[in-house]
């Protein structure tokens, strides 16, 4: 059974970090691309960052640009996110998930077309 546990989220004030992790169980996700999406209370979900199995695609939110940091370890089977300069409109659950599309096909397409698997979340919670 393939399971993707987020950790890592937890209360941080304005201009804090946090560093979310992603560990992926039942298969392994080498050849996939591991993306990171957030849903703020009564908003819809949306992308954050994506990073493709090899390294060498990343992509970012506008949002998240210069903030952010997504990075993956292959061996391990697990993804983290770097958040750096968090601000309150970063309050959010932070999902983790996977897939075979590339990641810019993930960062602008995932909303149509889905993707393979999902984490359960963890909160985020940036206080001004």
């Amino acid at each position: 059974q393939v399971q993707l546990v987020e950790s890592g989220g937890g209360l941080v004030q304005t201009g804090g970090s946090l560093r979310l992790s992603c560990a992926a169980a039942g298969r392994t996700f080498s050849r996939y691309t591991m993306g990171w999406f957030r849903q703020a209370p009564g908003k819809e979900r949306e992308f954050v960052a994506a990073i493709w199995w090899s390294d060498a695609s990343m992509y970012y939110a506008d949002s998240v640009k210069g903030r952010f940091t997504i990075s993956r370890d292959n061996d391990k089977n697990t993804a983290h996110l770097q958040m750096n300069s968090l601000k309150p409109e970063d309050t959010a659950v932070y999902y983790c998930a996977v897939d075979r599309k590339t990641p810019m096909e993930v960062a602008t397409k995932w909303n149509y077309y889905g993707m393979d698997y999902w984490g359960k979340g963890t909160l985020v919670t940036v206080s001004s």
